[in-house]
């Protein structure tokens, strides 16, 4: 007895492939409103920025067509000395938020690493501390650093001086202050990323680290410190990007002062742009603060891709 074999159904053509063709433009469908509001908010305000900058653009020209001036604006912000002055002053700002605020973050982590009701506390209090809005978290701090403020009555208190410190009002002192507030606003981000990368370190490491001998530095070197690297590379970036951004505490604060002492790039393409209403000068500032905070995001998104090919 033969048996016929049965002829498998006729497969129906370009079934198969129309399926993940029809995914795809689902997906970029999806994309369509993103990619809309981002044009809008992102993309056509830049273009705005650069053709501003690269064009006469005062008070009385801003309805009127603008004349296309190339790279004065630059050429006359460098030769001025504003550019240069707020460059350096700018870098050493974002120099000091950014070594403060990794090691305060990761000190501040390592500290709260264990569990307990005081460890939970004073994570409610830092993130308390970091959900506050700059201005008012810089209010505070200027009542605090005032020639009557807290800290200046705690130090003739202690005897450390016999007159207020001018921590906002002397041109040595005042870009440190408020590096320093700006500094302590992001430290507990830093802590609570760094505490969540901390977290995940197996409890079995630290209990054959400990029948090895080993203290609590060589703990904190060896085991926490290597467990947070990936996580400080991408904190690193983000705490220099946090720091070229700075505007509302300088704002509140000092105001750029005293003299220019606290005039960063971000707060003098301000002044120049809506204190002395000239719009292609302080559009050019804002450029330079642009190309650079593009360039960090570039070193962000490497390292982002790195740490996703690493893991």
């Amino acid at each position: 007895m033969t048996i016929t074999p049965v002829p498998a159904p006729p497969r129906r053509r370009g079934r198969t492939s129309a399926r993940p063709a029809r995914v795809r433009n689902t997906r970029y469908a999806f994309l369509v409103p993103a990619a809309v509001f981002f044009a809008l908010f992102s993309i056509y305000p830049l273009y705005t920025l650069v053709s501003m900058s690269l064009s006469d653009v005062t008070s009385a020209t801003l309805n009127t067509d603008w004349v296309f001036s190339g790279l004065e604006n630059f050429r006359a912000g460098f030769e001025s000395g504003e550019t240069t002055g707020a460059l350096l002053r700018t870098l050493v700002f974002v120099l000091f938020v950014t070594v403060v605020g990794m090691v305060g973050g990761l000190a501040a982590a390592i500290a709260l690493r264990t569990t307990g009701w005081w460890s939970a506390a004073v994570l409610a209090v830092m993130v308390f501390v970091w959900a506050l809005p700059p201005v008012v978290n810089g209010s505070v701090w200027k009542f605090l650093l005032a020639d009557a403020g807290l800290l200046n009555m705690a130090a003739r208190a202690l005897g450390l001086t016999e007159t207020a410190l001018p921590f906002l009002y002397d041109p040595q002192w005042a870009l440190w202050a408020v590096a320093f507030v700006n500094a302590w606003a992001v430290i507990p981000f830093n802590a609570l990323v760094f505490r969540a990368a901390l977290m995940n370190i197996s409890p079995e490491v630290f209990e054959a680290a400990s029948l090895d001998g080993a203290n609590r530095w060589q703990e904190i070197r060896h085991i926490m410190i290597p467990a947070a690297r990936p996580t400080a590379m991408v904190l690193l970036v983000l705490t220099i990007v946090f720091g070229f951004r700075s505007f509302d505490y300088i704002y509140v604060m000092t105001y750029g002062g005293p003299g220019s002492a606290t005039t960063t790039l971000p707060f003098l393409g301000y002044l120049q742009a809506f204190g002395r209403y000239d719009f292609g000068l302080g559009s050019a500032t804002s450029v330079i603060t642009v190309l650079l905070v593009v360039v960090l995001a570039l070193v962000y998104v490497r390292s982002i891709r790195r740490e996703e090919s690493e893991s």
